[in-house]
Formats: C-alpha cells, structure tokens, sequence
C-alpha cells in the first residue's frame, strides 16, 4: 500500500492540477472583490461590453459578452434596477430592446475595474512585472490553442 502523502505528489506538480487549483482561488479573489461592490462577474461583462461596443439588444450583447441569453435577461434586469443600464425599444424593430450603458453604469464599470485590478495583484502577489507578463502570454497561448481545436469560433474567445 501506498503511503498517502506520496500519493498526492504525484498530481501535486502537474500543470493541470495547479491551474486547477490556481483558477479557484483566482475565482475566488473576483468574486470577492466584486461583491464587496454588489455586483457579479456578469454585471463586469455586461458594462465592460457596453462601454466597449456602444448599445446593444440582450442578444447581441449576450453573444458579445458569452453570456447565455436566460442568464443575460436577468443580469439585464438587475442592471436596470441599479439604474447602471437602460432599455428602450428598437426603433428598427418595436418588438427588440436595445440596452444602453448609463454614466452611474461608467462609474460602477470603474469600481468594478478598480476591484478586478486589486483581484489580480492579489493573485499574482509573488510574481515580478515580468513574471506576470510571462504567465499571461502563456495562459493565452495556452487557451488560444484549446480554443482552436475545440473549434470555438475566435470571435467568441478574442
């Protein structure tokens, strides 16, 4: 029989395992710091996208943010309770809303990006600039590769 702590070294220096580990306390760390703001990953997404591409209809910004259209629907609602987006009918197509990013949305983008910053220094403490450089080129190569074999259209992960 195995001894047990043994056992656990033998997963405990593969790069899955670490990623693994990695991405739940990265997880972790985001969705701490952007609940001390009330807010959640898909509201980021959904003002990052706004401000990024201008008004949208939830289709589209769910397409642009990878966000489900069940999911967009609600994270849109909560927005609009927060006065952080607007609806207003198409006026191409009465029956679409197109959603709009409003300046209290700009600010609560802001804190929201405030509190993603401190999130990754915090992960990243022990790497230098250029460590952390070098992790995320590597993390997108990584990415960029599974992506592509999984035939995930680049529009959809660039």
């Amino acid at each position: 029989m195995e001894d047990p702590e043994n056992v656990a070294a033998r997963w405990a220096g593969m790069p899955s395992w670490l990623l693994g580990q990695t991405a739940q306390h990265a997880g972790r760390l985001v969705v701490d710091g952007f609940s001390s703001v009330g807010a959640r990953g898909y509201h980021y997404r959904v003002l990052a996208t706004l401000e990024d591409f201008g008004p949208a209809s939830q289709a589209t910004l769910g397409r642009r943010s990878g966000i489900h259209l069940s999911d967009m629907v609600a994270t849109v609602n909560e927005l609009a309770e927060l006065a952080f987006v607007e609806r207003a009918a198409d006026p191409a197509d009465r029956r679409r809303n197109v959603i709009s990013l409003t300046k209290a949305g700009k600010r609560q983008l802001r804190r929201l990006e405030n509190r993603l910053a401190a999130s990754q220094d915090e992960l990243l403490a022990p790497l230098s600039p250029e460590e952390r450089a070098s992790l995320t080129g590597l993390l997108a190569t990584l990415l960029d590769h599974h992506n592509r074999r999984a035939g995930i259209p680049e529009e959809r992960w660039r």
